[in-house]
């Protein structure tokens, strides 16, 4: 039989080939219309693309064709989506309209359907970002049960997620960290459809961050760049995607890497992906504010602010910056009285900064004993780092020297640990000044060294002057000094094997072996190049290897190869 139009349609479909499927379903429906669930597809295909309008174009006609056909609960479905897209893209009062439209379809329906789970989201969402998790909480648990009962993968998946996020929002990460990994096991197996499965990447990875899960951060990252890269014309998410990479390359001080892709996010964000634009303005705000460009970083805060959702705690530190502090404190302050745990968590450390600053030293004293009471030893090294941290800056403050000598070279380790350039020389600072408050100037004068040429590196200028400013007490004002303190990285320990390799380690070495260069390394998991060649030269040294090739030959010949 000849291959028609509309087989070349779903064939590209199912290969992921959006813009290919949509051609084809689009001369398929110009030569003899389409069926119902093709419409469907094709209004899929087109959100996909970043068409928006074509594609609430097609939802629409897919709902009137299943009305025409008598599927109701089909139309009822294709409704309770049109009201989630149209929310999407700021069109409340026709989201609204779908909304009561498709309740009326599911009233008539004699039997329960799918829909009615559907219809639950909405609401859900609602109560999710207007401040009342529990309830949140519980619609989408009805919602789960709906999809149970109809085995609606995509249903069930929606419900998983917003159970995983209400629990972490909640205050609650761990059990909403495992719900979270249980629905991306059905993503990931592809068990669920193309536009759920992309929502539920990117909202997954967003959980991970406002829990401090950097690891899972990276995990689910490398997976949605995957699945991003097996769709290259894909629009929608592909903007998310970027910023969640931007967010770890700013972690890892891949400053440059960061900011190409907030770009791009930025760039994708105008073309479909209207959900990537508050990530990608926020971390370019992030990145001019380290750097100390305050007044091109409050320009990128004002236009993340333009998608609804506040710039902090990011807009609050940039005036601090400036200066500002008593502004940026009543900001703060206000934020905090009206957030939810998982999010005052997220402010805390900033909070903490804002009222040393403003020497309300009681404030901020409350702040780190919030940040650090329900961190055990065993937690996620991110939060860990940035409650040691904290305790370490409060307890100079309140002049304990010693104790607060302990807490930031904890918070280092945590930090090194992390691969966190920035963080780490922060700690260094502390550790500097709680040596000079000790009388040992030249231990200082080591500390602010190192912080210096870390800050240097990556060009964070306000953080260089500070440490300008407090190295000229200990005569220490730039260049080398004789000796210096040795990291986790100094390694030259001979006749090691494998079993010393850090994870981390084993990981650049199977890429090292792939017959990558250290730039592509370094952009496949999100780190520096200088990061990147810091682990080949530990693992050359603790394999007492000449080179990458005999690091090559090392990983085939004891199958650590991929």
């Amino acid at each position: 039989m000849p291959v028609t139009a509309l087989d070349l349609g779903r064939s590209a479909f199912s290969e992921h080939r959006w813009g290919d499927a949509l051609d084809c379903l689009a001369r398929a429906d110009a030569e003899g219309g389409l069926p119902p669930q093709d419409i469907e597809v094709a209004a899929s295909v087109a959100m996909l693309l970043g068409k928006d309008s074509e594609g609430v174009a097609y939802l629409t006609r897919a709902h009137d064709e299943y009305l025409t056909v008598g599927d109701m609960a089909a139309a009822a479905r294709c409704a309770a989506w049109l009201v989630l897209f149209l929310m999407d893209l700021g069109e409340p009062s026709r989201s609204s309209g779908w909304m009561s439209r498709a309740k009326h379809l599911v009233e008539e329906l004699d039997e329960p359907t799918e829909a009615e789970g559907y219809l639950l989201i909405p609401s859900a969402l609602g109560a999710l970002y207007g401040g009342n998790p529990e309830a949140s909480n519980e619609l989408f648990g009805r919602a789960l049960a709906v999809g149970e009962r109809f085995h609606d993968k995509d249903l069930m998946a929606l419900g998983q997620l917003g159970l995983g996020t209400a629990s972490i929002t909640l205050g609650f990460p761990d059990k909403g960290l495992e719900i979270l990994d249980e629905v991306m096991v059905s993503v990931t197996a592809g068990e669920v459809s193309p536009i759920p499965s992309g929502i539920i990447y990117c909202a997954v990875i967003g959980s991970c961050r406002l829990a401090f899960d950097v690891q899972r951060a990276h995990e689910w990252t490398a997976a949605l760049q995957r699945w991003c890269g097996d769709r290259p014309d894909m629009v929608m998410f592909s903007g998310q995607c970027q910023s969640h990479r931007a967010e770890l390359f700013i972690l890892h001080g891949a400053w440059d890497d960061a900011m190409a892709a907030v770009h791009i996010a930025q760039d994708r964000s105008r073309r479909g992906d209207p959900e990537a634009a508050w990530g990608a303005w926020y971390l370019q705000g992030e990145i001019l504010r380290l750097k100390g460009r305050f007044h091109e970083a409050s320009e990128a805060y004002a236009k993340a602010a333009e998608t609804g959702f506040e710039a902090l705690p990011g807009l609050a530190l940039v005036l601090a910056g400036q200066q500002k502090v008593s502004q940026a404190q009543a900001m703060l302050r206000r934020a905090m009285s009206g957030s939810d745990p998982a999010n005052r968590r997220r402010l805390l450390p900033a909070v903490v900064d804002v009222e040393l600053a403003a020497g309300d030293l009681k404030a901020a004293r409350a702040a780190v004993d919030e940040l650090a009471a329900p961190v055990p030893e065993t937690g996620r090294p991110l939060e860990r780092a940035l409650a040691a941290q904290a305790e370490a800056q409060v307890l100079l403050a309140e002049g304990n020297a010693a104790a607060a000598l302990v807490a930031s070279r904890k918070a280092w380790r945590l930090w090194y640990s992390l691969e966190a350039p920035y963080g780490a020389a922060t700690c260094r600072v502390l550790t500097g000044r709680a040596c000079s408050d000790l009388g040992d100037p030249d231990s200082a004068a080591m500390e602010f060294e190192a912080a210096m040429a870390e800050f240097a590196e990556l060009e964070a200028a306000p953080a260089v002057t500070e440490v300008l400013a407090l190295s000229a007490g200990t005569g220490m004002v730039g260049g080398a000094r004789n000796g210096s303190t040795r990291t986790a990285g100094d390694l030259t320990a001979r006749d090691l094997t494998a079993r010393d390799l850090t994870a981390r380690e084993l990981e650049v070495l199977r890429l090292v072996a792939d017959g990558k260069a250290n730039k592509s390394i370094a952009r496949e998991l999100f780190l520096s190049e200088k990061t990147v060649a810091r682990h080949v030269s530990n693992i050359l040294s603790k394999l007492s290897l000449p080179s990458r090739v005999a690091a090559t030959r090392y990983a085939f010949e004891h199958h650590l190869a991929h």
